[in-house]
């Protein structure tokens, strides 16, 4: 039979948690299994030739008792040898300030606490005392919050930290193997009277689930286990996979991703959720309790490429459908008034919200002819000067070249295809009369002309740049 020692031995070796001269900073509460874990790397400190560092914090949520914890674990690591870097930090203080969920601020500033350490002393491995059981309930309670693979994944063994990584050499053991070990050792521990109440959603899991599971089957966290790292593998292998994909599908474009429908939809579904969730990452970090909604969404978005379709992600992006595309970027609102209005300088150029501008003399259409630049002929006895740029209005109208009635903006945005989220932006020339004169980049009203007309005397060139939003 394999012991204990020898089965964890086996797990760190196969996972490559630890290797010879690492310097690991132990998390110990002073309960039952951080206490095992210590015991367990001072036993084989010499054959792992590792340098041993302890961590301890106390939340100060059960005053003297859990003062006392600190106490304990000092002593220990004193009588044993080993540096410990302990601190108390007063949640209850931060809950009043902060309000929120009690264990969200704990692990916070727990870990915030265990970061700085390893900075400061060049620690390169945090380890701590996850389990077998521990991996069962996470991915029950990950159930149970939504249907995230990502979520159903669990605890890693390994995963980036601070200036080096997390390491869970514990988690192909049960709490019950641990407490036997602990107990061989004639190791002592601290009891944390909150483990035993309800109030938490990771004890009402641990009292009232995992023991219907385990009448079932005793081996159930072992299966989990096993289940979490084969779908750790699987995904890390489906990832490279998107990650090889993703420029083929999407393309940066100054400010904005755009994702193309019709490539992307001819990708396997499985590839298609995680390029989504790479480029998610590429804009903001979504939590894995938003992902799952939000790729969902996305993904509605993706079953048509007709018209136009606006969905609001967190952190004020903007994933807009138009003609065949996904663009996603921030968007940003302004209520200063000069955004809106520009007065147009004669004779220079001015600079606009995706466009340059110049409005002069004929003789200063020199270089016209360029692909990107549109040049408008037109005579300034029909225009109401001073002009100026604004962004649509309702109920806005042209009145185009052979057309008898104006047409409306938003019909001209439909007919051109204009993205829905660029309307309300789009630069609109108009003169001291308001009246519309040229939809920038897009259409000029029935005054002007491509070709040069005897009666011309002025000119208006148009060029299009980088959108700005």
């Amino acid at each position: 039979m394999v012991t204990f020692e020898k089965k964890v031995q086996n797990f760190i070796a196969e996972q490559q948690l630890v290797e010879a001269g690492d310097r690991l900073l132990i998390a110990c509460s002073g309960g039952v299994d951080s206490m095992a874990l210590l015991h367990f790397f001072i036993q084989l400190q010499e054959q792992c030739k590792v340098d041993l560092y302890v961590a301890h914090v106390d939340h100060m949520l059960r005053g003297k008792v859990s003062y006392e914890d600190r106490l304990f674990v000092e002593q220990f690591c004193r009588e044993h040898g080993i540096p410990i870097f302990s601190t108390s930090i007063p949640i209850p203080d931060l809950l009043e300030k902060e309000g929120g969920n009690s264990q969200a601020i704990c692990r916070r500033e727990r870990y915030a606490f265990f970061a700085n350490i390893m900075k400061q002393y060049n620690i390169n491995k945090l380890v701590t005392a996850h389990h077998a059981d521990d991996q069962l309930e996470t991915m029950l309670m990950s159930l149970a919050r939504s249907g995230n693979v990502n979520g159903f994944k669990g605890i890693s063994a390994k995963r980036a930290f601070s200036v080096g990584a997390i390491i869970r050499p514990f988690l192909v053991v049960t709490k019950e193997e641990i407490t036997n070990y602990l107990q061989e050792k004639g190791g002592s521990f601290r009891e944390d009277a909150s483990n035993m109440k309800d109030d938490y959603t990771r004890n009402r899991f641990r009292h009232h689930i995992i023991p219907l599971l385990k009448n079932e089957n005793k081996q159930v966290a072992i299966h989990a286990v096993q289940l979490a790292e084969n779908l750790q593998q699987d995904d890390e292998f489906l990832l490279e996979l998107a990650k090889k994909r993703f420029s083929s599908v999407v393309e940066k474009m100054e400010d904005r991703f755009v994702l193309h429908i019709r490539p992307f939809q001819k990708e396997p579904l499985a590839l298609q959720r995680r390029i989504i969730l790479i480029l998610l990452n590429y804009l903001y970090q979504p939590s894995d309790n938003q992902s799952y909604a939000i790729y969902s969404n996305i993904l509605e978005l993706c079953k048509s490429q007709e018209g136009n379709a606006t969905i609001h992600l967190p952190n004020q992006i903007i994933a807009n459908r138009s003609y065949g595309d996904i663009a996603f970027f921030k968007y940003q609102t302004s209520n200063n008034e000069e955004d809106y209005i520009q007065q147009i300088k004669i004779g220079e150029w001015n600079v606009l919200n995706g466009f340059r501008l110049y409005i002069g003399k004929l003789s200063d259409e020199t270089g016209c002819q360029q692909n990107d630049i549109a040049a408008y002929y037109f005579n300034s006895n029909a225009i109401a000067f001073p002009l100026k740029v604004r962004k649509r209005k309702v109920g806005d109208r042209i009145q185009l070249n052979g057309m008898q009635a104006p047409k409306r903006l938003s019909r001209l945005f439909i007919d051109e295809k204009i993205p829905l989220i660029e309307r309300d932006d789009w630069p609109i020339l108009v003169d001291s009369n308001e009246e519309i004169l040229s939809v920038l980049g897009v259409r000029a009203n029935h005054q002007f002309s491509r070709t040069k007309r005897i009666d011309d005397n002025m000119v208006m060139i148009v060029k299009k740049v980088p959108y700005n939003k």
